[in-house]
């Protein structure tokens, strides 16, 4: 018996990503979207086919994100910010919260989302992972965007009626 296997693409042509960019920790919403783009143009996705959005921190990041997945226009979206711990429990709840509201986006609109909010100890840490992630959510994108139109090309595929067969 042989495993059905369903292929992966990082082919970026004719993709359209949108991209919401927190504002606060304004650093690392910019290096991790500089790499990002960098990225995303090396796997063939056109400047022209991007929607950059600024949002004001990481708990605004999924309203913008639901508001790109309900124009339907976007094969996948990107979530990039950072949340940096400091001495209260705010670090837990904006953690928390914003990835929870990033995932349900994607679930409620079945859009591939690439959560790139690092949520580090310190700069340091942040400063290590902003060109990383920023790459990483690119790559996931575009991965993610091509497995999910294998699966709309599955569901548009329907078994032929066998009901003449029967009569």
């Amino acid at each position: 018996m042989a495993v059905d296997v369903i292929p992966t693409s990082l082919d970026g042509t004719d993709l359209r990503i949108g991209i919401v960019v927190a504002r606060f920790n304004e650093y690392a919403g910019r290096g991790e979207y500089e790499a990002c783009m960098d990225e995303l143009r090396k796997l063939g996705v056109m400047d022209e086919d991007v929607t950059k959005v600024s949002v004001p921190g990481a708990l605004e990041i999924p309203l913008a994100l639901q508001k790109l997945a309900q124009t339907d226009e976007y094969d996948a979206l990107i979530a990039l910010g950072a949340v940096i711990r400091g001495e209260t429990y705010h670090f837990e709840i904006v953690s928390n919260e914003s990835a929870a509201g990033i995932m349900r986006v994607s679930l409620d609109f079945e859009i591939p989302i690439a959560n790139g909010v690092l949520t580090t100890n310190d700069d340091e840490q942040c400063e290590e992972r902003i060109d990383m992630k920023g790459r990483d959510c690119a790559r996931c994108a575009v991965e993610m965007a091509n497995l999910a139109k294998e699966f709309v090309s599955a569901e548009d595929f329907e078994p032929e009626d066998d009901e003449e067969e029967d009569r």
